[in-house]
């Protein structure tokens, strides 16, 4: 336990990506193979269950403290991480622990079973013998919630510099359900199986958003233009016989969408699709909100595969018949993707190909940008004609020309203490909008929450006014008084069930205070169901 804590003690130091990167890669160098294999496993989500509530961990670790429940609470709301407090207000560790990370997790799995007396007794020998770091580490996957800001792409990276293993191997292997009960780090990692390169995806092109003017890009003729999709970008495989779908955050996705086995079998060997994979009810293109209910799913079942199936919106080819066309102009890239489509597209409901259009001057252009929403787009890519398919995000041959975001003004409700450096400010906040009750009465409802947007100045400024104006505490979060207008922006909207006002917002951000208008002023809920679509309106 105590490397894994040294570990994580590094890793939480620092915002430097290649310095966590290089932290991880020495700690897989060295470690005991089962520690190593169950750091893999909580990188990778897949943690023991909790094996002890929180309530009862309030209750025992103030015990321990000899400090009443109420300061503990009060500690809570200012630290704001459940672990961190548990392990700031134990006293000093007494005879220090020996136990590896693999021996308290093994432990952990076996105390889920056991009697509330036993899991005390437990917890308070081990809270006893550990020092503040191994205390709040061994808290944080006795809560599991551990989160140390390394996902599981940059973890596939230490874990290749430390092996030598291409990390898109490492990705392949780490899918499935594996977990350190079923497996060894012998047999997931080290183990070379030749199916683990049919499945090796091409590293994503990315464009840059377009900030010049259109003419700044040169006659019109040697653009296309194509619809930027709302969904996920991936790359879809077929390779001996073999599907593998890979996320633009190179997570492999295979098992998500097994709508896409259809392409086995039709689709030729030796084929990679560059797409996005979109929500498609009622045989048409849905909203992020619609694909949001099969992401992190870890099964997906046949109703929601009935109710929220998928299709991959294609746009580019990356490889046909085993051979990379990625040096090939996109021109030609697509020329040969169009007359796959047009081979297997009646046996594909799965398969669409996103349209590349060509206009005579750049002001069709922008025009055909303002149908975005109607067509259930952010905006338009711009891909010159002879580019090649290159790696990574490069100026000058593909850009995107993003809609400018929806806005509305809305009454500060709600607010929560913010995280890290904002910790002591109030600066995750609640917004409301008006609505009319069948009294004829106006009242807030809640509709979206920000917490960014706002200068460092301002955020103090609207904290003095919280804690000046709180109405009431629930816990962390505090209602205050509604004076306070904001204008919030965001990328997208659409109906549903599960927020109070019966609509989501994707990327809700403050866009400015207004400090000109008075709460009557803010918009309504009617207001914001304008800018619904008109397919969700009806």
């Amino acid at each position: 336990m105590k490397q894994f804590a040294a570990l994580i003690k590094t890793l939480d130091s620092t915002n430097k990506t290649n310095a966590k990167v290089g932290a991880l890669a020495d700690y897989f160098k060295t470690a005991d193979d089962s520690d190593k294999l169950w750091t893999i496993a909580i990188l990778s989500h897949r943690r023991p269950p909790r094996p002890v509530n929180t309530t009862l961990l309030r209750e025992w670790a103030t015990e321990l403290a000899q400090i009443p429940l109420w300061l503990f609470e009060e500690s809570y709301h200012i630290v704001g991480d459940l672990a961190e407090t548990i392990a700031l207000i134990l006293p000093e560790g007494e005879e220090p622990s020996d136990k590896s990370l693999s021996d308290f997790l093994e432990e952990m799995l076996q105390l889920k079973a056991k009697e509330d007396t036993e899991k005390k007794a437990y917890l308070h020998e081990n809270w006893r013998r550990l020092n503040y770091y191994e205390r709040f580490v061994f808290n944080k996957l006795m809560t599991g919630g551990f989160r140390i800001g390394l996902s599981q792409k940059l973890m596939t990276r230490a874990l290749s510099m430390a092996t030598g293993i291409d990390k898109d191997v490492l990705a392949y292997r780490l899918m499935g359900d594996w977990t350190p009960k079923k497996t060894t780090f012998q047999e997931l990692i080290l183990e070379e199986r030749p199916s683990d390169y049919i499945s090796k995806p091409f590293p994503f092109y990315l464009a840059y958003a377009l900030e010049a003017e259109l003419a700044e890009l040169g006659p019109v003729s040697e653009w296309y233009a194509e619809h930027k999709w709302d969904g996920i970008r991936s790359q879809v495989i077929v390779r001996s016989d073999e599907l593998f779908v890979w996320s633009r955050g190179e997570e492999l996705v295979t098992d998500k969408y097994p709508e896409f086995q259809a392409l086995v079998g039709t689709v030729p060997n030796g084929t990679v699709l560059d797409g996005e994979i979109l929500p498609f009810p009622k045989g048409e293109i849905g909203t992020f909100n619609d694909l949001q209910t099969r992401i992190g799913r870890k099964t997906v079942s046949k109703s929601l595969l009935e109710k929220t199936p998928v299709i991959l919106k294609a746009y580019d080819l990356l490889e046909w018949e085993g051979n990379d066309l990625r040096q090939r102009p996109f021109s030609e890239r697509r020329a040969i993707l169009d007359g796959l489509f047009t081979k297997v597209h009646a046996q594909l409901d799965v398969l669409q190909l996103s349209e590349t259009m060509v206009f005579d001057n750049w002001s069709a252009v922008a025009k055909e940008r303002e149908r975005s929403r109607a067509v259930r787009s952010e905006g338009l890519m711009l891909k010159r004609k002879d580019s090649p398919y290159l790696v990574g995000r490069k100026k000058g041959d593909w850009w995107k020309w993003k809609v400018a975001p929806l806005t509305i003004d809305a009454v500060l409700t709600y607010a929560m203490r913010g995280h890290g450096r904002r910790s002591n400010l109030f600066t995750d906040y609640t917004f409301a909008l008006w609505q009319t009750t069948e009294s004829g009465e106006q009242e807030l409802v809640t509709f979206a929450k920000a917490y960014s947007g706002l200068t460092d100045a301002e955020f103090r400024e609207v904290d003095k006014f919280i804690k000046a104006n709180t109405l009431e505490r629930f816990g962390p979060v505090r209602s205050v008084t509604p004076q306070l207008v904001f204008e919030i922006a965001f990328e997208g909207i659409a109906l549903s069930k599960r927020h109070k006002s019966g609509v989501a917002t994707r990327f809700p951000r403050i866009l400015r205070w207004r400090k000109d208008k008075k709460i009557e002023e803010a918009n309504s809920l009617e207001d914001l169901k304008q800018l619904l679509p008109i397919s969700e309106m009806s």
